[in-house]
């Protein structure tokens, strides 16, 4: 996000709401399915990054 100079507000346009842009940058939430397509597509972003775990 950061790298991207994203906003919460664009990021949420991506994966659906702000609180879980919140949650899944704090941790609380893993990323679905769904977000993982529309996250790589949208920010060009390999799938294999973003199922990595941390």
């Amino acid at each position: 996000m950061e790298q991207m100079n994203m906003k919460h507000k664009e990021l949420a346009q991506v994966v659906g709401f702000t609180s879980r842009v919140s949650e899944i940058l704090n941790k609380k939430r893993k990323l679905t399915l769904g977000m993982v397509r529309k996250l790589s597509n949208t920010l060009k972003i390999p799938t294999e990054v973003l199922v990595q775990e941390y």
